[in-house]
């Protein structure tokens, strides 16, 4: 059985989805990560999966549902912090972010069912940003992450090409949009729609979001 890691931030105000404003307050920009963290879990809690595990940047909260074992996320940049929470595991692992409200168990399926590793060493989802919203190895070693360039539109080529050179065989998980400006917001509740992303994202945009932002990706 295969392990699933969610990393995050603790949704607080001013810390959490600062590319959100100004069209949302950094207080709405927490409640907005608030939502996609807790519809993210409860994704995973109702995933089959050998353990569920919080890799968590700050304090838990209510948003928290039980099952998950909570651990802290290391110092250092963001592929020193992805490669520790793969070698706290001693087999398979998928991990995902925080930032897709939008997944569901059966996107996750493919990399966590009973023949995940047959015919695959590793799974990528891709994110429309360029980075990538999942990552599954069936033997986790730290070393294929760390020195990936990360938050960049590069960073998710860069990361399957460090998997192919390492001669894994990469399984496709879908592409989708990361939540990081209002645009990503906008789309993804409608992706989303019933549940606690979509809600609070059509209580708090009261009039048209900003228009796309394609700076540089922020995870």
């Amino acid at each position: 059985m295969t392990a699933v890691l969610v990393i995050a931030k603790e949704p607080v105000p001013g810390r959490v989805k600062t590319r959100l404003t100004p069209a949302f307050t950094p207080a709405e920009a927490a409640r907005l990560a608030r939502a996609a963290l807790a519809d993210t879990l409860e994704a995973v809690a109702a995933t089959p999966c050998e353990r569920r595990v919080l890799v968590l940047d700050g304090r838990p909260g209510a948003w928290l549902p039980p099952g998950f074992e909570v651990v802290p996320q290391c110092g250092g940049g963001l592929d020193e912090r992805l490669a520790a929470a793969f070698a706290a595991c001693t087999g398979p692992a998928l991990l995902i972010g925080m930032d897709t409200p939008q997944v569901t168990p059966a996107l996750l399926a493919p990399a966590i069912g009973p023949g995940a590793w047959q015919e695959y060493d590793a799974w990528f989802g891709p994110a429309v940003d360029g980075g990538f919203w999942a990552l599954g190895l069936a033997s986790p070693d730290p070393g294929l992450l760390r020195g990936v360039p990360m938050s960049v539109p590069q960073t998710g080529a860069a990361q399957l090409a460090r998997l192919v050179a390492a001669g894994l065989r990469v399984g496709r998980l879908p592409l989708l949009r990361d939540v990081d400006t209002a645009e990503d917001a906008r789309v993804v509740a409608r992706e989303a729609a019933g549940g606690r992303f979509a809600a609070v994202y059509a209580a708090l945009a009261t009039t048209a979001p900003a228009a796309p932002d394609h700076g540089a990706v922020s995870r």
